[in-house]
């Protein structure tokens, strides 16, 4: 009885399976009839008007399909050769500065942040929107949310003017592209290096350097040393910079450390933050593994700075913005009032070169007035001081102040420290060979 209902339901689903070919069939007949009577061979594929050159723009499927654009890293944008993709590149807006940001995870949550500290809040209407808007920097700069190896893509076929990703990403999908200009190398979050890493046991509990590793014999060409990692051309770059050739790379997404227990790979190629995942997992890092280090960093087209003065002012007040937080965030101000006969006299004390007092170009000293006998006020032995200290050094300052008889010190955070001229932005200006910023924004 099971075997009858089991046939009974095949003979079913092969008859349901022959009418859906019969209707698709009678579908595409149809269609090819309404072609032929139009005298058209294949359908016609109409770009959105926002993405038209103009009215009657339009593209046939075949058309699109045999068309393939081309893009190298780092090359310019193509002229519009009538695919959709060309026609929105050629009517792109140049004086709107397109900013691109991850979309996802620790990285996209630490920029949003860093931006709101720095005064420039990211504003999106809807969670599941991709673009949004910064009002500080005005009308003229859009938001992109994408994946953080996608905005260096974007970066490098010029969709993108500038972005925030990790130092990482930028080398791995950048490639060293010339055409790609860090802004700010140190944005203080996402921490991390690119490192190797090993089993501890069994043949590999004795090697502890990359030396070591290379010189093992089991490698030859026709058993390479298999290394799996999303970080292909890092990976291939640092081989072939140390001289060593025996190697295979393995590519996976994610879950690199289950790869070498597995036996999958040998060993891995991962990004590292506090080493818990590779100890957990009976893994080791080695001497000399260490690739490089990773934060992030704020980047641009060097054409798209050079080309649109607008992208180039937005660059000089994020870099100033960023700068004057990112500065802040190591100091405090300390207010104290410490005993002397004179201004000069207190001022001579903090400059002393072995109290390391002296703040940031040198000590603010005033007078303190108190009230006399008579109840009329007069300046006593007590001056104010106000000087910057690092954080770290904070108390060890604090103890230096009390043994030249300061007193009622004050500690207070720092939002904000602009200097006259940022060093990147003059650094940045000489990147791109200008000269007299103000005369190149005037001729542009």
């Amino acid at each position: 009885a099971k075997q009858e209902r089991h046939f009974t339901m095949a003979r079913v689903v092969n008859n349901q399976q022959a009418i859906c070919l019969q209707a698709s069939k009678a579908r595409r007949a149809q269609k090819a009839d309404r072609l032929q009577a139009t005298g058209s061979k294949t359908s016609a594929f109409i770009a959105p008007k926002n993405l038209r050159a103009d009215k009657t723009s339009f593209l046939t499927q075949q058309q699109c399909k045999s068309q393939t654009l081309k893009i190298s890293c780092g090359g310019s944008a193509p002229a519009s050769n009538g695919t959709p993709y060309d026609v929105a590149r050629a009517n792109r807006d140049l004086t709107i500065t397109r900013f691109g940001m991850p979309s996802k995870g620790r990285m996209a949550e630490d920029t949003q942040q860093l931006l709101k500290d720095c005064q420039l809040p990211v504003r999106k209407l809807n969670p599941r929107q991709y673009t949004a808007t910064v009002p500080q920097l005005g009308d003229g700069v859009e938001v992109w949310f994408q994946r953080a190896s996608d905005v260096v893509r974007r970066l490098c076929t010029g969709d993108l003017d500038m972005g925030i990703v990790g130092y990482d990403m930028l080398i791995e999908y950048g490639m060293d592209d010339p055409e790609l200009v860090v802004l700010h190398n140190s944005l203080n979050f996402g921490h991390c290096h690119l490192a190797l890493a090993l089993p501890k046991m069994g043949m590999w509990e004795n090697i502890d350097t990359l030396d070591q590793l290379m010189a093992m014999p089991e490698w030859t060409m026709e058993n390479p040393l298999r290394v799996v990692t999303g970080y292909h051309y890092i990976a291939k770059k640092f081989f072939d910079e140390k001289g060593f050739k025996n190697y295979q790379l393995l590519h996976a997404d994610g879950a690199l450390e289950a790869a070498p227990l597995m036996g999958s790979a040998d060993i891995i190629l991962d990004l590292v933050s506090t080493g818990t995942t590779l100890r957990e997992n009976n893994l080791k890092e080695i001497e000399g593994g260490q690739i490089m280090e990773s934060e992030g960093v704020l980047v641009a087209r060097r054409s798209a700075l050079t080309g649109n003065p607008s992208t180039l002012m937005v660059v000089r007040e994020m870099i100033e913005r960023l700068e004057a937080h990112l500065r802040a965030q190591k100091l405090f101000t300390v207010v104290a009032n410490m005993r002397g006969k004179s201004q000069e006299e207190v001022a001579a004390k903090l400059l002393d070169a072995n109290s390391g007092l002296g703040g940031l170009q040198g000590p603010t000293v005033g007078r303190v007035f108190v009230n006399g006998a008579d109840g009329t006020p007069h300046d006593g032995e007590f001056y104010a001081i106000t000087i910057c200290v690092q954080k770290k050094q904070l108390y060890d300052k604090v103890k230096a102040l009390r043994r030249l008889g300061g007193s009622g010190v004050m500690v207070s955070p720092l939002s904000y420290v602009f200097d006259e001229e940022p060093e990147r932005w003059t650094t940045l200006l000489e990147t791109l060979n200008i000269d007299d910023y103000d005369a190149f924004v005037a001729d542009c």
